[in-house]
């Protein structure tokens, strides 16, 4: 397979106001495609200026967008998807946590903002491509079908939260950062030979609609607190809670145990149950998950596979790949472990690779655990 042919485009560049898609802006303009810039203004009531390295979507993005696109020399416009971001991924994010899940709202986002609401509107208006500085790869086949591959340096890659795109969406999807090997500190170098102010500017972390990185205080204000018990696997009591959404699968900080587990060793959160606001702690083995069960398959650019098959998952925006064995059946993805894993969440995305070919995301809706299956 070959990368995606690269005659001159109509493309839409996504510019956040950052480094890495000031950079993607300027290669595809530099590669002869006719170029124009847009920032997509997501919050309601965007602050002034960011906390650090924390969150985005502010004003001053918008203007530091804005400067970018004029160095480069292309039209720049802000579009207002306030209204879609919240109730697709914001709200989406808060009704996950009240129902137990651990969401990941980047996937929200790129499927349901970035290619879905920014590219319809793109594609009405002619655009051709959606340009972003996502790390990651589109090939085309003989046959003119498309693939998401991991981006050529796979510490910078970001291909599982891209996992969600389908073949239409991928048809115009365009990420000049993903076929380079070059650091971060490279990419910051060209923007600065570019004559880009946003070279030194630093990244975005967490949440980005959750600038102050308290996302425990973000669901409390809304969801409130709601006094529960925290037990063991035996159902006995052994702490309380303000409220189960607070909580996520695997953690083991902030569970304010009154005494120790009987073995003397860290407790970690098991289980959580909306349903009578209950959370369960346990021992770090406990965390061992064997199989899952996954919802809602998007398969990235091709067609359901057909029967078992042996692919790597990734778990986790930044987590290690593990081989599974996965099959979908009646709708439903079904994936065994080759070793156990740990930190596993409904509400999470599972992404599929075969080799460094996505080949679909899927949402947690179960899982098995080591010692269930002993127990069997």
């Amino acid at each position: 397979m070959t990368q995606t042919p690269q005659r001159p485009l109509r493309v839409l560049a996504a510019m956040s106001g950052g480094v890495d898609s000031a950079v993607a802006a300027a290669r595809a303009a530099e590669a002869g495609h006719d170029v124009t810039g847009v920032h997509l203004a997501l919050s309601a009531n965007p602050q002034s200026f960011r906390t650090g390295a924390r969150g985005c979507c502010t004003i001053e993005d918008s203007r530091d967008a804005r400067r970018a696109a004029d160095v480069i020399g292309i039209p720049f416009y802000v579009w207002d998807l306030a209204e879609r971001f919240r109730e697709d991924v914001v709200e989406d994010f808060i009704a996950e946590y009240e129902a137990g899940r651990t969401p990941n709202p980047c996937l929200r986002c790129n499927e349901k903002i970035k290619f879905a609401a920014l590219l319809d509107k793109a594609i009405a208006l002619g655009f051709d491509a959606v340009c972003t500085g996502h790390y990651a790869t589109v090939v085309t086949g003989p046959d003119g079908t498309r693939e998401l591959h991991r981006a050529s340096d796979m510490a910078k890659d970001q291909s599982y939260v891209l996992g969600v795109l389908d073949e239409r969406q991928l048809a115009h999807a365009m990420f000049p950062l993903g076929d380079t090997l070059t650091t971060k500190d490279e990419i910051r170098a060209e923007a600065e030979r570019r004559d880009l102010a946003v070279a030194k500017k630093p990244d975005s972390h967490d949440i980005c609609f959750i600038a102050d990185g308290d996302t425990q205080g973000f669901l409390a204000a809304r969801l409130g607190k709601a006094e529960g018990d925290i037990v063991d696997e035996s159902g006995a009591k052994v702490g309380t809670h303000e409220g189960a959404h607070g909580f996520t699968i695997g953690q083991r900080k902030g569970l304010r145990i009154g005494h120790p587990a009987p073995d003397g060793k860290p407790r970690y959160v098991l289980d959580i149950s909306p349903v009578d606001n209950t959370v369960t702690v346990g021992p770090v083995a406990a965390l061992d998950v064997t199989a899952l069960t996954a919802i809602r398959p998007r398969w990235c650019g091709g067609t359901a596979p057909s029967g078992p098959g042996a692919y790597t998952a990734q778990l986790r925006a930044h987590g290690d790949e593990t081989p599974v064995t996965a099959e979908l059946v009646d709708g439903t993805l079904r994936v065994d472990f080759a070793e156990p894993v740990r930190g596993v969440a409904p509400g999470q995305a599972i992404v599929l690779y075969d080799g460094t070919r996505v080949v679909g995301s899927a949402t947690i809706a179960t899982t098995a655990r080591r010692t269930e299956a002993l127990t069997a």
